[in-house]
């Protein structure tokens, strides 16, 4: 693909890992210091192999879960470009993105392990997108979500044979998103969820604010 931005690779046959977790952070890290020069892509793909559990520990599991926590947070757009069968870290990984992209043949297929699916934050990422027959499969039963599924209940924004032109369009339609108010926007989004309207009214009221700021500073 072409270089819109920065972009790493997420496999997931790989269970999280110090490395894994150092790679995300630096690539958020670069993103932080304005070094993203249009979408944060990741690149995601693979599903776990048998035994991937082994030699696994709940604080590990914690720093990949604050990593994905931090990329959910960027003052950049981000994107996920999925091939193939993609569970694990790379599902994880896709669904805390701003924008996903798959190829017509992908497969989303929750992370298996010993006693089912994997009951980390990606279950609970999945779960947000809203009840329905085939979240509802895949989170009790582990059923993979189809291309065509993933994209009717919103899982995907658009399939193509051409990831790296739709991230091309894309980082040409977000080019002049400033960073900080993209982040706030999505904050507000996710609270939106969970928050009533007075508490939320504050935090509203000051996005309001930063921007009939920033528009007054900006007038000649």
């Amino acid at each position: 693909m072409g270089d819109t931005g920065l972009r790493l690779r997420i496999d997931g046959a790989l269970a999280p890992s110090a490395e894994g977790v150092a790679a995300l952070n630096e690539l958020c890290d670069r993103a932080e210091d304005g070094g993203a020069g249009g979408p944060v892509v990741l690149e995601v793909s693979g599903t776990p192999k048998p035994g991937w559990t082994e030699g696994l520990t709940v604080g590990l599991v914690g720093k990949w879960e604050r990593v994905l926590r931090r990329l959910e947070r960027l003052p950049a757009v981000t994107v996920a470009v999925a091939s193939g069968e993609v569970g694990g870290i790379a599902l994880e990984a896709l669904l805390a993105t701003d924008h996903r992209v798959a190829e017509p043949s992908a497969r989303l297929v929750p992370q298996a392990a010993d006693g089912g699916v994997w009951p980390g934050m990606g279950m609970y990422r999945l779960a947000r997108r809203g009840e329905n027959a085939v979240t509802r499969r895949a989170l009790l039963f582990g059923t993979a979500v189809e291309a065509a599924e993933a994209l009717a209940i919103q899982l995907v924004d658009e399939l193509t044979d051409d990831p790296a032109g739709a991230v091309a369009r894309l980082a040409e339609r977000t080019a002049q998103l400033p960073g900080a108010d993209l982040a706030i926007r999505r904050r507000l989004m996710f609270d939106a969820l969970t928050t009533s309207f007075e508490e939320a009214l504050g935090a509203h009221l000051a996005a309001c604010d930063r921007l009939l700021r920033r528009t007054a500073d900006a007038t000649p």
